[in-house]
């Protein structure tokens, strides 16, 4: 079977309760299990909590909650991989999943043509996960690092003088979703390595959900894509 698995601890510290906090009209894990069901990419959507609130918008939301995730996977701590092994070694008791897709409860921007991007090419390619990724909006070569006094100095004083458009093009993790191989979940292989391949997204679709100044932002975005897209259909729902 095919799992999706939305990991959605209740102890969010920065944002506090997060998962559940309202987002352009909805709790914000609404858009991710949305998402996840409109994709057809799956057997079953279940969402790993620790939180009986979290579990209960879960279960309204259309997805399976069938066990709380252990204390000792729920801390600030606790790395991504681990906490999906866990799903799969829990939903292995009845059914055999061989492929497993974390999708973070954080994740308006994800739609469901993504996820099925993502499954084309984890599959296609052979690889042990396929994940949502973007470019940088400026060259990595060219950052530079401020000291106590404030003065500057580059990382890599080399390309002090090189072309932008001469500079290879650097991408970093979205931060939306993972596909991977049940294997490689459960074996905690690591998710950026020589064996995963990218899941390209515009820029426009890419915003980290970590702060209030995170939030307000990522509405803002959202709005404006939805305005873009029209008033009908799926441009309605930049989330999926």
């Amino acid at each position: 079977m095919r799992l999706a698995v939305i990991p959605a601890r209740g102890g969010s510290k920065r944002i506090p309760r997060k998962n559940v906090k309202t987002f352009c009209g909805k709790p914000m894990i609404a858009w991710s299990i949305g998402t996840a069901l409109e994709s057809g990419c799956f057997d079953r959507v279940i969402v790993s909590t620790d939180d009986d609130e979290i579990a209960d918008v879960a279960i309204a939301c259309g997805a399976d909650v069938p066990f709380r995730r252990p204390p000792e996977l729920s801390d600030d701590f606790t790395p991504t991989v681990p906490v999906i092994a866990h799903a799969i070694g829990q939903q292995q008791r009845s059914h055999t999943v061989q492929l497993a897709c974390c999708l973070y409860a954080t994740a308006p921007f994800t739609r469901a043509e993504d996820l099925r991007d993502g499954l084309k090419r984890l599959l296609s390619s052979g690889s042990d996960y396929a994940f949502s990724a973007t470019t940088y909006g400026f060259p990595i070569q060219r950052a530079i690092r401020v000291g106590e006094d404030g003065r500057v100095s580059m990382f890599q004083p080399e390309h002090a003088g090189t072309r932008s458009q001469d500079l290879e093009e650097a991408w970093h993790d979205a931060g939306q979703f993972y596909w991977g191989a049940s294997e490689a979940w459960l074996a905690e292989r690591p998710i950026f390595a020589p064996r995963s391949v990218v899941v390209p997204l515009p820029r426009s679709r890419v915003q980290d959900i970590d702060t209030i100044e995170d939030w307000e932002r990522a509405e803002l975005i959202f709005n404006a894509l939805a305005a873009r897209m029209g008033p009908t259909g799926h441009g309605a729902d930049p989330g999926g």
